[in-house]
């Protein structure tokens, strides 16, 4: 096997197109995680004891549920951009036939691998995706919490139209494209939670007025860039509170019910403003008309229409 691409158990880590330094960190508690997935598989019993929110976020189980939404059979090839520490490839793993994943840190990749060693359908590759080479076409590619990072390695006028349409490219007749990503104006962040990626309460709503390169975008933002990148099969769901930590996936075709048992978001690591009653604002709702404009984050499905005759 070529010095490049290294074995991890069952896993191949290919290398070869590393740019020979990582990109994208959580800083040293990446060296931590990696401790934990070379030292054992009960990460319930480590989360159990540990108070490090990141190695909860990385390692928590919660973090596949948004997966149970998603159309993939045993029959399936699953790309996953930005797959990070393998919070989901597991998931995906059990769904699918086989999951091949892209990221740009290789210490995250070696995370992925070794908490994913015992499965013999995985795959990573550790490049930027604009810088992946092969023409295989897909029946699913993910992207959870990656469009609004395009503006940092899509080198275009239009990074995420130019990184939508280039995903296309490698959908198979009747392919999936699930995008999870942070509603611009998630219900969360007017009533005082900082926004997730810049740390600067109201900046999404504002329309980001600063020089942080990562950006989410409303529901009707989101409908007119999928659409002008050619997507016209468009599913729209709701993971509620969020899609890190979904307890409820809704969609157009079943929204909560107020009094559904609602609870105030979070902004996890930090302490948040209470700019008013979340709890009250979302009871007050016509969840038929509203909600899906408030909710706190999205997850979409993208289908490649099949040719006909």
């Amino acid at each position: 096997m070529d010095a490049k691409i290294l074995q991890i158990g069952n896993v191949d880590l290919d290398l070869r197109q590393y740019s020979g330094s990582d990109q994208y960190s959580d800083g040293d508690i990446e060296e931590e995680l990696l401790k934990i997935v070379k030292g054992t598989e009960d990460y319930d019993a480590v989360l159990s004891q540990c108070e490090e929110f990141a190695i909860y976020y990385h390692l928590a189980k919660e973090r596949e549920f948004i997966t149970d939404v998603m159309d993939i059979s045993k029959q399936d090839e699953v790309l996953e951009i930005g797959a990070g520490c393998g919070a989901v490839t597991g998931a995906l793993a059990e769904q699918a036939k086989h999951v091949h994943c892209i990221d740009l840190s290789k210490r995250r990749s070696l995370i992925n691998a070794y908490r994913h060693q015992k499965c013999g359908n995985i795959s990573i590759q550790v490049c930027n995706y604009e810088d992946s080479v092969h023409t295989k076409k897909y029946d699913v590619i993910t992207l959870i919490g990656v469009l609004e990072y395009a503006g940092y390695y899509i080198h275009a006028k239009d990074p995420y139209a130019a990184f939508l349409m280039d995903a296309r490219q490698k959908l198979k007749e009747g392919g999936r494209i699930y995008i999870a990503i942070e509603n611009r104006l998630g219900l969360k962040y007017f009533s005082g939670c900082k926004e997730d990626h810049s740390g600067v309460e109201f900046d999404g709503i504002e329309g980001y007025t600063g020089q942080n390169k990562a950006k989410t975008f409303s529901y009707y933002e989101l409908n007119t860039l999928f659409k002008r990148c050619g997507y016209d099969r468009i599913t729209f769901y709701y993971p509620y509170p969020d899609y890190k930590f979904p307890s409820e996936i809704y969609s157009d075709d079943y929204y909560p019910c107020s009094g559904n048992g609602f609870v105030k978001s979070s902004n996890y690591i930090a302490a948040r403003e209470e700019c008013f009653d979340e709890i009250k604002f979302m009871n007050s709702l016509q969840m038929e008309d509203e909600f899906r404009i408030f909710s706190n984050s999205f997850l979409v499905c993208l289908r490649q229409r099949e040719r006909s005759g």
